[in-house]
């Protein structure tokens, strides 16, 4: 779990595609709202597939798997994987990845013109105050830890953007427990090799950009391939003897069907250290689950013998569960107030003024990296919030400060 604003950017590869129209997007979003929300989820984070084209290695890779999978169509076959990312003017060679900083601009150093955002660092929202009825929230607990007071906050709307554990923590805090909070969980299996690439002085440059390879998802294909360059996982031995300039990860993100016993629970004796309610996991593979995972190792052997062979210390093989950070479905989006968290406009069924957001919200399994949809759903959602915020400000009501 992330304690700092931007969560999963600040820990990420920068990885965002676009989610399979049919193997993994939710259906209670129309599609002509997916095309226009992932169109400005795009703009926003700066998504671009031309990082490494210029890249002998990252060449090297894509022809060798383009030749391997001549049998995938179109627009699935093996191509350029799509970044978060901008090439620094100054330096060509370093890159600049979007995250906060880069989409909240102005606003998060306070030097916004019209002084209309306020961002507190070091504030932990404890509980949510709901109003008699329980339709309403009236108001949110919060500490200042800078300064050791509580805050009480009075809004017209809230939303809570946590991450998938921290969302569904609160509101458990808070007494929102609609039934399905907290489950569907799901993760990504992930299946991992490297190999090396054959090394030719005379062609690629000393400072040769990294490879950047993508083959998406599509049907008969539930797995997400990345052929790049990352920090490897715990496991991996250091590679003596070998350029480590040369070395490629590939990793194949699996799917796994959302459901109810897969779930994320919180206790009522236990406290974290912040002292909020203790989560708990519950998570197992179903026998379909476990199907489609040993297919996609049958694929991810057939990528490493394209390449050349694995590195013999990094052979094909399953990781621990986690590594992905890719959670999902805790606070899930739906039609159905017994089987989801939030309707499809983002807001908690039941209760008119708070809205949620983030990876929690994705109700679909799902192999593809999720930050770009979640990005989608949230922008979809503040054009809601925008346009229910004006109808409420010309009926009389008054937004009232958050300072």
């Amino acid at each position: 779990m992330t304690y700092a604003v931007g969560g999963m950017a600040t820990h990420w590869t920068g990885v965002t595609p676009r989610h399979h129209p049919t193997v993994e997007r939710a259906g209670c979003i129309p599609a002509a709202d997916w095309e226009e929300f992932y169109g400005q989820a795009e703009m926003l984070l700066g998504t671009r597939t031309d990082l490494s084209a210029d890249s002998v290695g990252h060449q090297t890779v894509l022809d060798a798997l383009s030749r391997e999978y001549s049998d995938l169509p179109e627009p699935y076959g093996v191509q350029h994987l799509p970044l978060a990312a901008q090439r620094r003017t100054d330096n060509p060679r370093l890159v600049r990845w979007s995250g906060a900083d880069t989409i909240l601009g102005p606003l998060a150093d306070g030097s916004h013109e019209r002084g209309e955002f306020s961002l507190r660092e070091q504030h932990l929202c404890r509980r949510l105050q709901p109003a008699a009825g329980g339709t309403r929230i009236e108001y949110a607990e919060i500490e200042d830890h800078t300064r050791w007071r509580n805050i009480r906050v009075e809004a017209e709307t809230y939303i809570i953007a946590c991450g998938a554990v921290l969302t569904p923590q609160l509101l458990y805090a808070s007494g929102v427990r609609p039934d399905a909070l907290g489950r569907y969980l799901t993760e990504q299996p992930v299946a991992f090799a490297q190999t090396v690439l054959p090394s030719d002085p005379g062609t690629a440059p000393e400072q040769d950009p990294d490879p950047n390879v993508w083959i998406p998802v599509s049907e008969g294909r539930p797995w997400h391939c990345q052929i790049h360059r990352d920090l490897p996982y715990d496991d991996v031995e250091p590679h003596r003897g070998i350029d480590s300039s040369s070395v490629v990860d590939l990793r194949w993100f699996g799917l796994v069907d959302p459901r109810p016993e897969n779930r994320l629970l919180f206790s009522d004796t236990t406290r974290d250290i912040f002292g909020m309610p203790q989560p708990e996991f519950e998570f197992s593979l179903s026998s379909n689950d476990l199907a489609r995972q040993w297919s996609m190792m049958v694929d991810l052997r057939r990528a490493t013998r394209a390449l050349g062979g694995h590195l013999p210390a990094s052979p094909p093989r399953f990781v621990v569960p986690a590594p992905p950070l890719h959670v999902t479905g805790t606070v899930r989006m739906g039609t159905d107030a017994d089987t989801s968290v939030v309707d499809p406009d983002a807001r908690v069924w039941g209760i008119d003024n708070l809205y949620l957001g983030g990876n929690g919200l994705i109700p679909t399994g799902s192999a593809s990296n999720p930050t770009l949809t979640s990005v989608a759903m949230a922008l979809r959602a503040a054009r809601g919030i925008l346009s229910h915020t004006h109808r409420s400000i010309d009926n009389g009501h008054r937004l009232l400060s958050t300072g």
